[in-house]
């Protein structure tokens, strides 16, 4: 994926990838002075400032301190939207380079992987890989690096305020925190394998017979050839049924990774607020750090809570990646000789011979078992099998179609 993202030929991606980092830090950095905007506020407004000159009534310093406040959040979100619309770019340059690069490999696969008709699956591999490339990308640049910046920021910014412990706290939180997401959706991927198998078997034999409806049943008058449309239904609902009892086990799964995410950063915030509310008492503390602490700690539950859920997405999007990119690993059973010259001949110059050709599609069933025959130039030349279907080989410029 980097080769895509990081091109050497498009020196103009690589300008929007930087500018994209730089939007990123930069949102990060305004983020975490909001929380000292508020501290500061409620320091002042604590204090109970002299409001009878008319310079404090008019315009107080809580006033610049409260404005600040909400000039950073309005800044951070700016950063982040063009941070978005910057690398948005990107992403989609990288999908639709490698979802061409797969529609190309998949033509050039030979007839017999063709003829075993899973489409419908091949389909939804293809949609759900490049769909899997666009959030590994967003996620990893806007939530998974950004996440990793921010809680080293404020783990530097507790240490250098309030003392080693409260870093300690914050850092052992997300140690847990993160242990607990990794062993828990590493248990409930298999129910997402399960449920994309089975979404996969139900979109093919939905596809793959409405393809081949002629099969299934053929009404040129009133009669019907074949009557299988029972067959197919109940084909097409045990894959449901499948899809079903996978889909429930994601889903109770996810409430339990819910809850044991949001318990175990609650458990910590509260050992933060009691810690800060005791240097509040012995006077260390001011009430604007209690405030400090509380909003730094909870600035960090918000991408937290999502990395959860993000966490649980890549890994889907990979497994979804992985089943497009085992595409691209197939291949053809007919390949071009090595080193092989090309054929340059001009309108009339050349005769070509065919001498003891055998092809088959599989093994079992030859096509051609030791045909030969002579083909003048500019001449057609027609082979005809049993069923009446067959080749026409046009030799006017050395050219063959079939």
């Amino acid at each position: 994926m980097i080769r895509h993202v990081w091109p050497r030929d498009r020196p103009w991606l690589k300008v929007r990838v930087v500018t994209a980092l730089g939007l990123l830090v930069g949102a990060k950095l305004i983020n975490v002075q909001v929380p000292f905007f508020f501290k500061y506020a409620v320091d002042y407004f604590n204090k109970l400032p002299d409001l009878s000159t008319p310079e404090n009534t008019i315009f107080t310093i809580g006033t610049a301190l409260l404005l600040g406040f909400g000039a950073a959040r309005i800044g951070s979100s700016l950063f982040n939207e063009l941070r978005n619309a910057v690398f948005a770019k990107v992403a989609q340059t990288s999908i639709r380079r490698v979802a061409k690069s797969t529609f190309l490999h998949l033509h050039s696969l030979d007839h017999a992987y063709h003829l075993s008709r899973h489409t419908g699956a091949m389909s939804r591999a293809v949609d759900r890989g490049t769909r899997g490339i666009n959030f590994v990308l967003s996620a990893l640049v806007f939530n998974v690096f950004p996440t990793i910046f921010e809680v080293s920021l404020v783990s530097g910014i507790l240490t250098y305020k309030f003392g080693l412990s409260y870093a300690l706290v914050t850092i052992g939180t997300l140690s847990v925190y993160a242990a607990f997401t990794l062993g828990v959706t590493q248990w409930r991927t298999k129910f997402r394998v399960q449920m994309n198998k089975a979404d996969g078997e139900a979109g093919s034999k939905a596809i793959d017979s409405l393809i081949n409806y002629e099969t299934v049943k053929v009404t040129p008058t009133i009669l019907k050839y074949f009557n299988n449309e029972d067959f197919e239904s109940n084909e097409y609902d045990k894959a449901l049924a499948l899809y079903e009892k996978a889909a429930l086990k994601t889903t109770t799964s996810l409430s339990l990774l819910s809850f044991g995410q949001s318990a175990t950063f609650s458990i910590a915030l509260t050992t933060l607020m009691v810690m800060a509310s005791q240097g509040v008492v012995s006077g260390t503390l001011t009430v604007g750090d209690l405030v400090m602490i509380n909003g730094l700690v909870f600035q960090l539950s918000i991408p937290l809570n999502f990395l959860g859920s993000v966490y649980r997405d890549i890994r889907q999007s990979l497994i979804d990646m992985q089943q497009m990119f085992d595409l691209l690993s197939l291949n053809s059973s007919i390949k071009e000789k090595p080193g092989a010259p090309a054929l340059h001949l001009e309108p009339g110059e050349a005769t070509v011979t065919f001498e003891d050709v055998s092809f088959s599609y599989t093994p079992e069933k030859m096509i051609l078992d030791g045909l030969s025959f002579r083909a003048p130039a500019g001449k057609k030349l027609a082979i005809v099998g049993g069923s009446g279907s067959g080749c026409v080989l046009v030799f006017p410029f050395c050219t063959v179609r079939i």
